[in-house]
């Protein structure tokens, strides 16, 4: 396919290089810092471009900007872009496809294309793609093209109703973020202890590995899952002594840990 992208940041620039590493063609780059439009361009040999000028004909338009400005960006580029393409997406996991409006009203297919993956740079981000799942919301004959479009890169496409797309983002940030958030924690608390965080690899990754083999509340092991209370208050407490700053967000994940104990035994009981 023929590509324009609306929107030169990590996301976008990420999505395009699976792209154009996929065969699909980037002709056209829009952005508003000129520098930075004009490097990611040259870097697919395409037409660098101020947002309002006009696009060439391309197969698709992905807005690749913060979630906030969408619907801003898609009102000044759909004026010119709106005879000249077949489709526009965004990259947003949870902005609902009616940001984009502005091409809608001109009988252009809308839709969103979020891949279910950390970006951290462009480059890294790209090379993750491959193998990750990717969510579509759009109507036919945009979402085939958008299912095809994911596969080309070797993702996996599923479809997400627009209606549950702030449900699906909390998910997706619980699942990027709070491990990382209890990392940190259990960081801090081996280095008191005298312990190399790098000892904790080989057990966060098995921890990981059997949520994925088996399911989440059945890969709970350790104190609380056991119902050892006396464990689980020594930890506490030692908590509270060598890092009394994460005493709080312990004990949040503690009583969290238990609810889902407690009502994993609820289901066995019934």
């Amino acid at each position: 396919m023929r590509l324009a992208l609306a929107g030169p940041g990590r996301a976008g620039r990420a999505v395009a290089i699976a792209a154009n590493g996929a065969g699909h063609e980037i002709v056209a780059v829009a952005g508003r810092d000129a520098a930075r439009t004009s490097a990611a361009a040259g870097q697919f040999e395409a037409v660098p471009l101020a947002i309002g000028e006009p696009i060439p004909p391309v197969d698709l338009v992905i807005v690749a900007v913060r979630d906030d400005v969408i619907a801003t960006v898609a009102g000044q580029i759909a004026p010119v872009a709106r005879n000249a393409a077949a489709g526009v997406v965004h990259l947003s996991g949870a902005v609902h496809v009616d940001a984009l409006s502005a091409f809608g009203d001109h009988g252009v297919g809308i839709g969103s294309f979020h891949p279910l993956q950390t970006i951290p740079t462009p480059a890294l981000g790209a090379r993750r793609l491959p193998g990750s799942w990717v969510a579509v919301t759009a109507e036919e004959p945009l979402r085939s093209t958008l299912h095809g479009f994911a596969r080309s890169m070797g993702c996996h496409p599923f479809d997400l109703a627009d209606s549950d797309r702030t449900t699906y983002h909390a998910a997706a940030a619980a699942a990027a973020n709070f491990p990382v958030a209890a990392l940190v924690m259990a960081q801090r608390l081996f280095e008191r202890a005298g312990v190399p965080f790098e000892a904790a690899r080989p057990l966060v990754e098995a921890v990981i590995a059997n949520a994925f083999d088996t399911t989440p509340r059945a890969s709970l092991t350790g104190p609380i899952a056991r119902g050892d209370t006396g464990t689980v208050e020594a930890q506490r407490a030692a908590v509270l002594a060598a890092a009394p700053d994460f005493a709080p967000a312990f004990d949040s994940m503690a009583e969290a840990t238990s609810t889902i104990v407690g009502a994993s035994q609820d289901q066995e009981q019934r």
